[in-house]
């Protein structure tokens, strides 16, 4: 190895803190043990100019794991090639550590020493060494080789290949295509879990201005699609709660929707409160086009619903439910939460057994993460520990597997009850396009409205380019021309 690269290296480690708190994490261990004097000291050496060892000293009992590995040679960029090993030093330090927590704390998170978001990116990563046609043999083998490498449990590893397995089936990604976001950030109330870009809807002040600088947003992003040459291929209205519009602002969202942004090969949109769903919304969701919904009742426990904000009912959900079905609507989504504040494993049963009733065509399982920006985190509530969680998710799992629904994407959160997941799962031909896309990050995205990240996918540079819009709704009202030229800049030609 080059000094000056070996001293790039170095420099970039004293950077990664951040990451190893990420694994400490894993195991419940507070950030104070890395506060001096350190309970983990790393230390990473060069090897023959070709490989690289990361050594982690336990300071409390000496105990010591020293990890080493190949570094991938270097390419004719320069810039890349430097990525390329950097990516291989992260991982490597950051299985030192988790193999020393490991040993420390004789404890075995479910998905080992990831951290990350995406899981399946390793599915992939492993598929893309093997390009035979023999896809079960090589699913299989990645995950024995998510197992032995990063040390995720067999039922966690075989979810991630059984997520592949079912994108393999869909669309490929491809330059030519751009998905479509639409983001209506008002919700009735705010759950006392939530941190997304969104708020209380209140006496409706601010949806006429917000609507009238989204439709604007819309009318440049169709221009800017058609000027990209690219094809929609699906489009998401999501939120807070697009519902939470009236009758009449609904529906002249859905209509300038359908006209801006025809053909796309699919379309969603979150109505996610049962209580804000009416049958001439829904009338107005069909007239547009749109085959998928979300209704959500995150629970199907009454109590649960109070403590977490939600101001409808059990009930609700079942009504909500019957006059979609009513109304025409063929592919209905399902949002619960494992993990809710005060619930038992008996009371996600029930939500469980509401699920079998209801029928959706497809079904997803989150864990709940408590983030800073939410009330949840900040409130004192007795959450189900990790076993209880676990115990959750794995029969949201059954559930879906009782129902013929198949896992088709995966993603991962930080501070999740347990260290699980949240897994999307649906009956053969009602995957949703758009979800693989984010969570895959394969797919151009064209996000309109407040909080919106668009992304621009360079895939042989294995980068992204974001071009984020303003969170706030009242910024982004004043700011929607910035907004504009920000994707414009984002998506110009080079």
């Amino acid at each position: 190895m080059k000094q000056s690269l070996a001293a790039e290296l170095a420099a970039y480690l004293e950077n990664i803190e951040p990451e190893l708190m990420n694994v400490t994490r894993l195991f419940g261990i507070p950030d104070s043990c890395w506060e001096e004097p350190k309970r983990y000291a790393f230390e990473m050496e060069a090897e023959d100019g070709e490989s690289c060892l990361c050594r982690v000293t336990n300071s409390e009992s000496g105990a010591q794991v020293c990890l080493q590995d190949r570094l991938p040679p270097m390419e004719e960029d320069e810039r890349l090639g430097q990525l390329h090993r950097k990516r291989t030093v992260r991982r490597l330090c950051k299985n030192a550590v988790y193999q020393a927590v490991r040993q420390d704390t004789g404890l075995q998170p479910p998905w080992g020493s990831l951290t990350g978001v995406r899981p399946t990116h390793l599915i992939y990563e492993y598929l893309q060494k093997d390009q035979s046609p023999e896809v079960n043999r090589r699913l299989a083998e990645a995950a024995q080789y998510m197992t032995r490498e990063f040390d995720v449990s067999q039922e966690k590893a075989q979810l991630a290949a059984d997520t592949v397995r079912a994108q393999l089936g869909m669309l490929p990604p491809g330059d030519e295509w751009m998905d479509v976001y639409i983001g209506i950030p008002f919700c009735t109330t705010r759950c006392t879990y939530c941190s997304f870009s969104s708020g209380e809807i209140g006496r409706g002040k601010l949806v006429e201005p917000y609507l009238e600088a989204l439709l604007k947003e819309m009318e440049a992003g169709a221009q800017l699609l058609r000027d990209s040459g690219k094809k929609l291929r699906a489009l998401y209205v999501g939120g807070g709660t697009p519902t939470s519009l009236n009758e009449e602002q609904f529906d002249r969202l859905m209509r300038r929707m359908a006209e801006l942004f025809p053909d796309a090969m699919e379309y969603t949109v979150e109505a996610g409160r049962p209580d804000t769903i009416t049958p001439r919304k829904l009338r107005s969701i069909r007239e547009a086009g749109v085959g998928r919904i979300s209704i959500n009742p995150q629970t199907m426990n009454d109590e649960t619903l109070r403590i977490i904000g939600r101001a409808h009912t059990a009930q609700q959900v079942l009504d909500a439910y019957a006059m979609a079905r009513e109304a025409g609507i063929r592919h209905i989504n399902m949002d619960v939460i494992a993990g809710l504040p005060g619930e038992t494993p008996a009371d996600f049963a029930r939500t469980m057994e509401a699920a079998r009733q209801l029928k959706p065509e497809s079904l997803t399982v989150h864990t709940l993460a408590i983030k800073r920006s939410s009330r949840l985190h900040f409130e004192q509530y007795r959450l189900p520990d990790g076993e209880e969680a676990a115990e959750m998710v794995r029969m949201g799992y059954d559930t879906a597997r009782e129902m013929g629904l198949a896992p088709y994407y995966l993603y991962r959160q930080k501070n999740m009850a347990g260290n699980q997941e949240n897994v999307g799962y649906a009956l053969p031909g009602h995957t949703c396009q758009y979800n693989v896309d984010m969570m895959e990050e394969n797919t151009h995205i064209l996000a309109l409205g407040a909080g919106g990240i668009s992304k621009r996918i360079y895939p042989e540079e294995g980068h992204i380019g974001r071009s984020p819009n303003v969170s706030n709704i009242e910024q982004y009202i004043q700011r929607v021309d910035e907004m504009i030229q920000r994707k414009q800049e984002l998506f110009k030609e080079e």
